[in-house]
């Protein structure tokens, strides 16, 4: 038993599928009648294609999945459905301290109104469930281990790029971002990076997505599973914002090859 519970866990941690994920009925608050009401092609859709088959991909873990979807519908403001998607992001392995985490590294990379947006859905989700402040993280913590070399070499592209258009973005991308933010250890990098690139998809940010996903994939996510991401983020970002992230992922995956 105990190497089976050990087992589990890791595939968890590393993202790779197997486990069944708790699905919910991805509608939000709305019931099936709700649904069937306006659109029952709608409530077709959510049943025998999200729940039924989206969200039972081996392509991924349920916790990569319920990180990928949060991430995108708080980049995208969507909060009739962020009640639903934290609750399965729990049940699916996802903790309090995580998400919480996951929330405010978004208001980076989505918007600090959409953060705030998310904090109060996340606080009423968090109350009924029992979820205390001592299991959160903390307003400031002990960082991570800063990659001297490779922070080096991002801040000289970044300062080389736009440091005479915009010093001060450069100045807060480097203090706030990549020497505080990205060094916090609520997530782990793979994790920061895959819901970073997930939230790039989903506002359809295509001219970030090459380096923030050579960085997921330097911290450990695999080519099956960004792929599988990008197919996850379709159904939630749209088909659009999916298609045009596409080639950009096609490129990065055939410059990695071939290094």
């Amino acid at each position: 038993m105990m190497k089976k519970t050990t087992a589990a866990a890791l595939a968890l941690t590393l993202g790779s599928g197997g486990a069944i994920a708790d699905a919910g009925s991805q509608r939000g608050p709305l019931s099936e009648s709700d649904m069937q009401a306006v659109s029952p092609a709608l409530e077709r859709y959510a049943d025998n294609r999200l729940v039924s088959k989206l969200w039972k991909g081996t392509d991924l873990s349920p916790r990569d999945r319920s990180l990928i979807t949060v991430a995108a519908v708080i980049a995208r403001n969507q909060t009739i459905l962020l009640p639903e998607q934290f609750e399965l992001a729990l049940d699916n392995g996802v903790t309090p301290a995580e998400l919480s985490e996951t929330i405010t590294h978004l208001a980076f990379y989505a918007g600090w109104g959409n953060a705030v947006a998310a904090t109060a859905v996340a606080k009423e989700v968090f109350a009924a469930r029992g979820v205390r402040a001592d299991q959160l993280p903390g307003a400031k913590e002990p960082l991570l281990p800063l990659d001297e070399k490779a922070e080096a070499a991002r801040a000289a592209r970044v300062d080389k790029s736009i440091g005479t258009a915009a010093p001060g973005l450069v100045r807060d991308t480097t203090d706030v971002l990549f020497r505080d933010l990205w060094l916090r250890p609520g997530l782990t990098p793979r994790d920061r990076s895959l819901i970073t690139v997930s939230a790039l998809i989903a506002n359809g940010q295509d001219q970030q997505i090459p380096p923030h996903l050579n960085r997921a994939m330097d911290n450990g996510l695999t080519q099956e599973q960004a792929s599988g991401a990008l197919s996850h983020l379709a159904y939630y970002a749209g088909w659009p914002n999916a298609f045009s992230a596409a080639p950009v992922f096609k490129k990065v995956f055939e410059q990695r090859e071939t290094k």
